[in-house]
């Protein structure tokens, strides 16, 4: 019997110790084929798409303006691909993964090394209340918030505003706090040397495609290219773990496989879009084995079926979660800030 096949007998949602590292075991191992094949599918017609824009832009057809949009999908799940590269699961093979990902990184803006050093982190830590702030979406408890004072709390308002959020947040992200090594200044050489190498990759490039289709070009298909791909990103990132079912708590009450599969969500997207974000929004999955690679994550879902019930959220309930800002202790849930504001102060 194989060891998926030995898996499949077992029940991890029913009592005992969980035995999830186990069961996902048994998808650890990528294709290698698969991977490649995925890599080409991706980065060809991303780089079709955008050389078919910028030279429309270039000779005055404006409509080349319009294929930033699917461009911006391919240049999604080339960061998808790059985030499979940094958790090692991609072709399981350190060499291979790393530096397909720092060459991705330089069309993705995100330099591979440092973020996959601020990822790990978020991994190790997710949804654990005493160590938020890495690689995560700043989320205070309505205890801190009601402790701040006014000018912090309306910092903290604007921040969680989706204009802010999905807007000008992929603007800050990608185009300028990726290109320092912020959190990690003291962290040694790799988050500098990783930051300035991707950097000076971004400026060659850009320059060489100044010279070959112009500056105007270039600001009317990177620009946009790069923050709707961002957008998106980040709006995956947050339903992920902003949504009305999940998980936080505090040491010694937090556990890491309990944070995985309660605190992470399962995302439910059209087939299309299930296919643009490379099965991310699988993500209880995901945080329980992140070496699982992202096209054997429906194997699970296939396998196990109980996982489809576990944090499922639609696009129509994923929407209204941009309204939990606050995580309320007393309730265990994610709250608005009228539900926070109507609460009287947690006695300490």
């Amino acid at each position: 019997m194989s060891l998926t096949q030995a898996a499949k007998s077992i029940s991890p949602l029913q009592g005992g110790e969980p035995t999830w590292p186990k069961v996902l075991a048994g998808y650890r191992q990528p294709h290698r084929g698969r991977s490649l094949n995925e890599l080409m599918v991706t980065l060809v017609p991303f780089l079709g798409l955008w050389t078919l824009a910028a030279t429309a832009v270039h000779h005055g057809f404006w409509w080349g303006t319009a294929l930033t949009v699917p461009a911006a999908g391919f240049l999604l799940r080339l960061f998808m691909i790059q985030h499979d590269c940094g958790h090692g699961s991609f072709f399981a093979h350190r060499r291979a993964d790393d530096w397909t990902g720092r060459l991705i990184g330089v069309l993705t803006f995100t330099p591979y090394d440092y973020w996959r050093r601020a990822h790990a982190a978020h991994h190790a830590s997710a949804g654990n209340l005493d160590e938020r702030g890495v690689g995560d979406i700043t989320t205070l408890t309505v205890t801190e918030y009601h402790s701040l004072s006014r000018s912090r709390r309306l910092a903290y308002r604007l921040y969680r505003n989706p204009v802010v959020m999905f807007g000008i947040g992929p603007i800050w992200l990608f185009l300028i706090k990726q290109r320092l090594p912020f959190g990690m200044m003291r962290s040694g050489a790799e988050p500098w040397v990783s930051t300035m190498a991707t950097n000076l990759a971004i400026l060659v490039l850009t320059l060489g495609l100044i010279w070959f289709v112009g500056f105007g070009s270039i600001l009317l298909v990177q620009l946009p290219i790069v923050v709707l791909a961002g957008s998106a990103g980040i709006w995956l990132f947050y339903v992920q773990h902003q949504f009305e079912e999940t998980h936080w708590s505090h040491v010694p009450q937090w556990r890491f496989q309990d944070a995985a599969l309660h605190g992470s969500s399962y995302y439910e997207l059209p087939p299309v879009l299930r296919w643009l974000t490379a099965n991310i929004g699988i993500h209880h999955v995901h945080h329980l084995s992140s070496k699982v690679p992202y096209y054997r994550l429906p194997e699970v879902l296939r396998d196990y079926p109980e996982l489809r019930g576990i944090g499922r959220i639609t696009i129509a309930e994923s929407i209204r979660c941009v309204r939990l800002v606050l995580w309320d202790e007393r309730c265990q849930r994610l709250v608005t800030f009228r539900d926070a504001g109507a609460m009287p102060p947690l006695q300490q």
